[in-house]
């Protein structure tokens, strides 16, 4: 039996960058699917290819933690920069979200013209800036050391934001736009729902600012899926895709990783699982408790999946952002991907397009299976509804395959029934998981770990796991 260094449980972003950080060492890594990525990962059904839920690519910039990452995996991504992050369509009205921030805050004060407008959106891009050039975070628990330094880490966030870093959100937004107009709290809303998995009242006004500012960044397309990216992280590595670990467990100084084709050793394990399903890998208790210690993040997503046969030429992203809630929803917009033109690995015929909303994952798993399906029927099809509305120059004959995606839908392909974990707010900020745990050499990595969702999120949580195993080595 071969002794490995790592074991990255999960090929999604976050045990993709922890492991590419990690080539020098004995590194394998575990997926249970054909496809790496999971949330971003690329599958292909009826002929054409879909990016399974991710579709944007940020961070790649100078001095950003994810194209720092991407350099030391010496990986250069295959991508296009998108001149239009997303268009956001309100009521007729459409804001184009760019890097050019004087050309935004004129659509900003032509569509909601509040006195404020250059004042609250400098702010938000300040924060960002600051924080983005200086992220040199540590968040760990479970040891004297861990605490202190994440308490030094904290001092110098606390000394550079101040008030700001626990002001909430919304009681912000009030104070610079006394009686904004639903619409405008609306359309600040659907964005921060993408980015942090949460609306303006449930988070702080800095994790508002890094979810604001993220079209701010360079938004780049992943060329023939976003599941490449992935798999050029981890060139080199040992990869066994379609391998699942069933079992692991933890002796004094190692752990054995019983999977459906084999048995491994290992002197860490990262697990790139949700920290909600990880308990069912262990058999022992203490490790069942801890994760189970975690309440619930109740948050997916439904995606439709469309092959569309036109010659029309569209932008790589849409929002599309409702009066009232989307049926079975907790969202009043959705979310439109298309493929690049170009790229015929994606649809060598037309375009391959994602539509998303944010649900609740419990709605769809405690359905009857009748009445499972007729709801999944009747929002895939208000979607595509929606869709054509948008779009008036598509015809519903242009739509050669639809399908779609449930929380359950998802727990089925790549273990997970919810999307993401729960934004970091005042209200959990102190019990948000972290990466480390209470037992030597089992970690943690992903989106439901601190600093949250998407590349940023998710590679700023790898690279403060990352000065941990460093720590682990250097001893």
């Amino acid at each position: 039996m071969q002794f490995h260094d790592i074991a990255v449980v999960g090929s999604g972003m976050g045990g993709s960058m922890i492991a590419a950080l990690n080539k020098d060492k004995d590194t394998i890594i575990f997926e249970k699917e054909p496809n790496l990525g999971g949330c971003a990962s690329t599958f292909k059904r009826y002929g054409q290819k879909f990016n399974a839920g991710a579709t944007t690519f940020v961070g790649y910039e100078e001095g950003h933690v994810v194209k720092n990452i991407f350099d030391q995996a010496q990986c250069v991504p295959d991508i296009i920069q998108s001149d239009v992050a997303i268009r956001i369509l309100q009521k007729g009205k459409y804001i184009d979200r760019t890097t050019d921030f004087e050309y935004f805050l004129q659509q900003i004060n032509q569509t909601y013209p509040y006195t404020n407008n250059e004042k609250f959106w400098r702010i938000i891009k300040k924060i960002d800036e600051d924080f983005w050039s200086d992220y040199d975070l540590f968040v760990g628990k479970y040891s004297l050391q861990r605490y202190l330094k994440t308490f030094g880490s904290l001092i110098n966030l606390g000394m550079r934001f101040k008030s700001l870093l626990f002001k909430n959100a919304r009681d912000f937004i009030n104070e610079m736009f006394p009686n904004i107009s639903l619409d405008y709290l609306n359309f600040i809303d659907a964005q921060l729902l993408i980015t942090v998995q949460a609306t303006s009242k449930d988070v702080t006004l800095l994790t508002m600012a890094l979810g604001l500012s993220y079209p701010f960044h360079k938004v780049y397309y992943a060329n023939g899926g976003m599941g490449k990216l992935i798999e050029g992280l981890t060139a080199g590595i040992d990869v066994h895709s379609n391998e699942n670990i069933n079992l692991i467990q933890k002796h004094k100084d190692y752990f054995i990783l019983h999977s459906n084709q084999g048995i491994y050793k290992s002197k860490n394990v990262i697990l790139n699982s949700t920290i909600y399903d990880s308990a069912r890998l262990f058999e022992d208790k203490q490790i069942q408790k801890y994760y189970d210690s975690f309440a619930f993040s109740d948050q997916s997503a439904f995606v439709v999946y469309l092959h569309l046969q036109s010659n029309e030429e569209f932008l790589h992203h849409y929002q599309v952002i409702q009066k009232e809630f989307l049926p079975y929803s907790i969202s009043k917009s959705f979310f439109i991907s298309f493929s690049h033109k170009n790229d015929t690995a994606m649809c060598n015929n037309g375009y391959t397009i994602t539509i998303s909303t944010h649900t609740k994952a419990n709605f769809w798993k405690n359905l009857d299976k009748a009445t499972y399906k007729q709801k999944k029927e009747n929002l895939q099809n208000f979607l595509i509804n929606s869709f054509l509305q948008t779009f008036p120059n598509i015809k519903q004959n242009d739509i050669i395959r639809s399908f779609s995606a449930t929380s359950t839908t998802y727990q089925r392909y790549i273990h997970r029934l919810n999307c993401g974990g729960e934004a970091i707010s005042l209200k959990n900020i102190f019990n948000t998981p972290t990466h480390t745990t209470p037992f030597d050499g089992l970690y943690n990595v992903g989106d439901t770990m601190f600093s949250g969702q998407g590349w940023p999120g998710v590679a700023l949580g790898a690279q403060i796991l990352q000065k941990e195993i460093n720590e682990c080595y250097r001893a």
